[in-house]
């Protein structure tokens, strides 16, 4: 029935689509791997001795490619994912902890513009608070990923960074551990992020992201504000839309101005919106029935920390509600798609020659714009969720 119709979807998404060039610098033998690390230390102005101590230890550990390969969790839909991050217990500590940092937090919402209940969601979602940082060896999870061809680009800088940490006396290659994606603290700072932002918040002349929550905080901060964030502005916030909402204005690629988007009859659904000359767009996390959200500018700071959509609209969500917002209010969105669906969908967009990154079952933002043109084709709502309904148009 759709075969016409999807023949030519396929011939207009290759107007999308680019090449990749092939990872360098990956695969191949881990020893030998290692010896061009060692060759790279010294390129780039460290001692033999230095090269040779640091790598001394490191070793492939098949667990980092294990937990990078399962993160079936990022498949779930928002109300389900944000039900599990969001708990009493992560508010309650949160108030708790405001309470205990006040000095720091005021710190630094005075000097960095952060607000606290930034810092305090990512703080909770990250480690819960400190209690639980990860016991992956940190070096051997870079060097690990790095020979690993999926990202090599992102991890293999993260070495030579730690390589500088360590010859400052500020990482051990044996002890360090952390999060099996490299990071280490208590808001989960990758090494160049720690090199470039990290803070001696507590004054012992030492950043100690592991054991000090004030280095932490104004590390984290820090990072925050060198990726854009800009004092005294909004990141998120829920809103009611017109019955009449054009549904192809949702999505982060739409910006329009408050003034605009109140012409269009959106209004705050608990409180009004900012500034009028300020830049925004809806977000459909679960399809124009679910949560509506207007994001700003702040919000795209939050891709810049984790690229998980999901994970970044519950914690600016979460933030909200750490700065005493509202909670949701009922919906029921449209029946999405389970993993295994979700990997069928983005197969068959493959074969129609749509880039969806990788056929993960994860609903990513290349998912989300493919989806986009196949219900615009269907004349579906153009919300980037995927519903069976769609699915069984294919």
């Amino acid at each position: 029935m759709y075969r016409l119709v999807f023949s030519a979807l396929a011939l207009i998404s290759t107007l999308g689509i680019s090449s990749i060039a092939a990872a360098q610098n990956c695969g191949g033998g881990f020893y030998g791997f290692v010896q061009d690390l060692k060759s790279e230390a010294r390129a780039r102005g460290y001692s033999s001795a230095v090269s040779e101590q640091f790598f001394a230890s490191v070793a492939q550990d098949p667990k980092v490619i294990k937990a990078d390969r399962a993160q079936g969790v990022f498949q779930l839909p928002f109300l389900e994912f944000s039900g599990r991050l969001i708990s009493d217990h992560r508010l309650q500590h949160g108030a708790k902890n405001a309470a205990k940092y006040k000095r720091e937090f005021d710190y630094i919402e005075r000097e960095l513009g952060v607000p606290r209940g930034v810092l305090l969601a990512f703080w909770a979602f990250e480690t819960d608070y400190g209690a639980f940082q990860g016991n992956f060896n940190t070096l051997n999870a870079l060097v690990t990923l790095a020979h690993d061809c999926r990202r090599p680009e992102l991890f293999r800088p993260q070495i030579f960074a730690a390589l500088e940490l360590f010859k400052r006396g500020d990482f051990d290659p044996v002890t360090t551990t952390g999060a099996w994606a490299g990071e280490i603290g208590m808001v989960q700072m990758l090494p160049e992020d720690i090199l470039v932002n990290g803070i001696d918040g507590d004054g012992d002349g030492q950043v100690q992201l592991k054991t000090s929550a004030p280095d932490a905080l104004m590390s984290g901060a820090s990072m925050l504000r060198a990726l854009g964030w800009q004092p005294n502005q909004p990141w998120l916030q829920q809103v009611t839309l017109p019955a009449d909402m054009d549904w192809s204005l949702s999505g982060l690629t739409t910006e329009k101005s408050l003034r605009e988007w109140a012409a269009l009859g959106l209004r705050g659904r608990h409180k009004p919106l900012a500034s009028d000359n300020l830049m925004a767009s809806v977000l459909l996390p679960q399809g124009h029935k679910g949560p509506a959200f207007l994001v700003y500018p702040n919000f795209r700071v939050f891709i810049e920390w984790n690229e998980s959509l999901i994970y970044i609209t519950t914690a600016g969500y979460f933030a909200t509600l750490l700065e005493g917002g509202a909670p949701l209010d009922p919906v029921s969105p449209d029946t999405g798609l389970t993993g295994d669906q979700m990997r069928v969908l983005q197969q068959k967009l493959v074969e129609l020659g749509f880039d969806v990154g990788d056929v993960d079952g994860i609903l990513g933002a290349k998912t989300r714009a493919a989806v986009r043109i196949v219900q615009d084709v269907l004349a579906m709502p153009i919300d980037g969720w995927p519903t069976p309904a769609l699915l069984d148009s294919f």
